[in-house]
């Protein structure tokens, strides 16, 4: 009989095992009842026709509305996402500066841009920027959103960066510190890269926030994938199933991200930095309690050797 081992919880007996059993089948059948009805609901009603569906079999379609905009979607993301890193080092190490007057400068920034929402920064931004004529009219647009989504992002970047180097033993900084380096060589050879490490799953996270994020830029105007949605559903009178596409289309998306941020947590946690993520993580099975052997597995590479006391 095996036994697992747990932190959190106990493990169940046989009555407990028996109930959540039971809570299993309970819910399982009120959610095929809610789908159900929710299915038979818009079957009544016509929006389950084929003909509202066969439009996205259609290639212009695709060429028309939803490519350009999942386009403007990613390329708003990207920009953004490349705006708000270099934001959030600038600034977070600037909150960890020995200069008080830095450090409070960029402590009201940060705190700042993150309290105010995104969209209201994209329609002040929007409306700045074609006021003084900052940008040309065809790039207004996505210039607000660019410039809304790296501030806020990057303000949240800044925090986490901060967290995670305040979160590092402080033995590394007085170790620094003996050996003569100074507080900014200590930031950015020691703390920083380990910091980035450390925190890169939150990283993601956020920028999987951008990414979702830039939906506001409908409101402005922007030529995104919901934007791009709802032209194709006025084109086509299929609300629903243009929503449902776009859905499913960020769904995709967001999937791959987090799939990728869950990759890398793992690589991290093996050990060492290995430079293709796509390479196979050696892990011990799961014992139900994280121990040594199973999340520094490293001993498991290749050309490991092992060293045993010769008086065993």
């Amino acid at each position: 009989m095996s036994v697992r081992a747990t932190v959190l919880y106990d493990a169940p007996g046989p009555k407990g095992k028996r109930r959540n059993l039971i809570y299993t089948i309970i819910t399982f059948v009120l959610s095929a009842a809610v789908l159900y009805w929710v299915l038979s609901t818009l079957h009544e009603r016509g929006q389950l026709a084929s003909e509202l569906w066969t439009p996205f079999l259609n290639s212009q379609t695709w060429t028309t509305y939803l490519i350009p905009g999942l386009r403007g979607t990613i390329f708003s993301a990207v920009a953004s996402i490349v705006f708000a890193i270099i934001f959030g080092v600038i600034f977070g190490l600037g909150r960890l500066s020995e200069n008080v007057i830095l450090r409070t400068v960029c402590g009201v920034v940060v705190e700042f841009f993150r309290a105010i929402p995104v969209l209201l920064l994209m329609i002040f931004a929007y409306q700045l920027f074609a006021i003084y004529d900052v940008v040309p009219s065809k790039y207004l647009a996505f210039s607000a959103v660019v410039f809304a989504l790296t501030l806020y992002n990057g303000s949240v970047v800044a925090e986490i960066l901060r967290s995670g180097i305040k979160s590092l033993p402080k033995g590394q900084t007085e170790a620094a510190r003996a050996l003569g380096l100074s507080h900014n060589q200590t930031m950015l050879t020691i703390l920083l890269p380990q910091a980035v490490a450390a925190m890169l799953p939150a990283l993601i996270s956020q920028m999987i926030i951008a990414l979702k994020d830039s939906a506001f830029g409908y409101q402005i105007g922007y030529v995104e994938v919901v934007r791009s949605g709802i032209q194709s559903a006025s084109y086509n009178k299929n609300y629903l199933a243009s929503l449902v596409v776009v859905a499913i289309i960020m769904i995709l998306i967001n999937w791959g991200l987090s799939l990728l941020a869950e990759r890398i947590e793992r690589q991290l946690r093996a050990g060492r930095a290995r430079k293709n993520i796509v390479a196979k993580v050696p892990e011990q099975p799961d014992q139900g309690l994280d121990t040594k052997d199973n999340v520094n597995v490293d001993w498991h590479s290749k050309g490991y050797t092992e060293i045993r006391n010769p008086a065993e």
